[in-house]
């Protein structure tokens, strides 16, 4: 079975791109050798954007998921807009890149998040401008505005944010670069994907991020929920 490329590990800053139906599965998701669409996974929404047909017609793509092989990558469609396409046919991929954009910033925020509180984290989600990560901290004693404070302070370093990649025994060998207790880096393929904030953070992460820090904008923590005895959930938002 062939794998889908996945082309925004390379570049999250690509936009479009030329790719070839490789199969079409029953929900009317369409399977491609290749894509610039992030599938859904880890806290991140899948993208959004359009897919234009060999003879210039449009289809609207409401979500990118994996498939049933984790290797490959659905387009989500529906089946009657699938249904007038075929195994072989070259298709045009075109990226909801506004939407993608800000979910960038936020994961890109949500990595400092980390940094500024130091603590396990149990769970995270990104939305449209917003997103959460929920803290295992045995006393609470959180501040918002302190927090948003050493946020900004980070952002405003313009750190530069690259990729890097390490083998399954290196990240063994480094357990403490695990921050995430509930999602787990993407393995399986022998090497997994670190992502440096220059002199800030180094993690493993198989999402989209900004190149530098700057990119973010200025940034505030709205919430603070108490989520069980030693579980803090700390919510921020992008101010523009």
């Amino acid at each position: 079975m062939t794998a889908t490329t996945l082309l925004f590990r390379d570049d999250a800053y690509a936009t479009s791109c030329e790719a070839k139906v490789l199969g079409i599965t029953p929900e009317g998701g369409i399977i491609l050798d290749r894509t610039i669409f992030y599938a859904q996974g880890g806290g991140q929404p899948g993208d959004t954007g359009v897919l234009v047909m060999s003879g210039g017609e449009r289809i609207e793509i409401a979500n990118t998921v994996y498939g049933t092989d984790r290797s490959q990558v659905a387009h989500l469609i529906g089946p009657e807009a699938a249904s007038r396409l075929k195994e072989g046919e070259t298709v045009t991929l075109q990226l909801d890149w506004p939407r993608r954009l800000r979910r960038m910033r936020v994961h890109t925020a949500l990595h400092l998040l980390s940094v500024v509180l130091p603590y396990p984290v149990t769970g995270g989600a990104i939305g449209e401008g917003d997103g959460r990560l929920d803290f295992d901290i045995p006393d609470a004693g959180l501040d918002k505005a302190e927090i948003t404070e050493k946020l900004n302070a980070l952002i405003q370093r313009d750190a530069p944010v690259t990729e890097r990649w390490i083998t399954d025994e290196e990240l063994d060998a480094n357990p403490g670069l695990v921050k995430t207790m509930s999602v787990k880096p993407p393995r399986g393929s022998g090497r997994v994907r670190l992502v440096e904030i220059e002199g800030i953070d180094l993690q493993p992460c198989g999402g989209t991020h900004v190149r530098h820090t700057g990119e973010i904008g200025a940034v505030l923590v709205t919430d603070i929920e108490k989520k069980g005895k030693q579980n803090r959930r700390v919510r921020m938002s992008l101010v523009d």
